[in-house]
């Protein structure tokens, strides 16, 4: 009830104002556990996901904490796995606003963000401050990594291995988003002639790194829903074939389908929020009929209640990740997914 309250008031802001509202707010409100006013305490149902021991398997998706500033007090909201960003190696402040807007009646957000963020340089510092206490408990950070908006897709390796050299040890996993729908021509980069040599280089990349720090990083990549299912499957082929550690799916969409009559829905940008639910489940079960545990998927899009993300589970994914679905159900929303999940784990054992 608390939160419905609040969220009646954040409604009344811009939502990017809302967000700044809330990110500048929220390491006080955990420092003095105000925070249990409106969630409950995390959850223990451990689970093992690319090698690494997660808390639970509800983790917060990439876009909340693009500075990587707020990572313990988001982590006590109960998540077992943040990913922070999305970083890119330089500083950037993103697309013009207004560049964020609700489509309300169906629980939806349009973001046109475009990656502004702090740059790989800023983040490191961010993470070590913020990350230390999260990650000492128990909680996995993931590092969500893109291209400069500037550098042309032609060039876009380059920007993923200089964030991956800044970056790799200060996170438990990688993500590499090449599907964000805001950054010039990046969904180029799902196109599988364009996809292998990128996919190769992260990966010699990812190994040379390995040997430098003596521990080898997992890696995730992001793929959109906008795709054909052809294309998905011959992508995640490339992935097992140079050992990509798992696949997240999915981004936000382009696609206006079942909003187009909202106000604000011809926008630009990527949909995300209960919109996205159908595509993005389809997408992890044609993923997961096609592997067969050949890697494990990491599930996003539309997960506004707890039989949501256990409908992710049973379609094939192996974690999942909130972020729209907190800001219409509230924090929650977090616990009661990870104990929905532990329950319909406990019924298959």
């Amino acid at each position: 009830m608390l939160y419905k309250l609040i969220r009646s008031l954040l409604f009344k802001l811009d939502p990017e104002t809302a967000h700044a509202l809330i990110m500048g707010n929220i390491d006080w409100a955990a420092a003095t556990d105000l925070i249990r006013l409106v969630c409950p305490r995390p959850v223990r149902a451990p689970v093992e996901v690319m090698g690494l021991k997660f808390p639970n398997a509800v983790g917060l998706a990439a876009g909340m904490d693009k500075t990587g500033e707020h990572v313990a007090a988001l982590g006590d909201l109960g998540f077992g796995h943040i990913e922070a960003g999305t970083f890119t190696p330089y500083p950037q402040s993103g697309n013009p606003k207004p560049r964020l807007w609700r489509l309300i009646p169906a629980e939806g957000v349009i973001n046109h963000m475009g990656f502004n963020n702090c740059g790989a340089d800023k983040a490191i510092e961010n993470l070590d401050r913020s990350a230390r206490s999260y990650r000492s408990m128990g909680g996995i950070l993931g590092v969500n990594i893109g291209k400069q908006n500037s550098t042309p897709v032609e060039n876009a390796l380059p920007d993923y291995q200089k964030c991956m050299q800044k970056l790799y040890g200060s996170a438990d996993y990688l993500a590499i988003d090449i599907s964000c729908p805001n950054t010039p021509g990046l969904t180029r980069l799902q196109e599988v002639d364009a996809l292998e040599p990128l996919v190769r280089g992260i990966a010699e990349e990812r190994e040379r790194l390995a040997g430098e720090y003596e521990r080898r990083v997992p890696i995730t990549i992001k793929i959109g829903p906008d795709l054909q299912d052809e294309t998905i499957l011959a992508m995640s082929d490339l992935f097992v074939k140079y050992g990509i550690d798992a696949v997240t799916a999915t981004n936000t969409t382009v696609s206006r389908k079942g909003v187009a009559d909202l106000e604000k829905s011809s926008n630009p940008g990527g949909l995300s929020g209960k919109p996205l639910f159908e595509r993005s489940t389809e997408v992890v079960r044609l993923l997961a009929d096609h592997l067969q545990g050949a890697m494990p998927i990491i599930a996003v899009g539309g997960i506004i209640r707890a039989d949501d993300a256990v409908a992710k589970m049973q379609a094939g994914a192996s974690l999942v990740q909130l972020y729209t679905g907190f800001i219409y159900t509230g924090p929650e929303l977090i616990a009661q997914c990870a104990r929905a999940i532990d329950d319909w784990q406990r019924q298959q054992a």
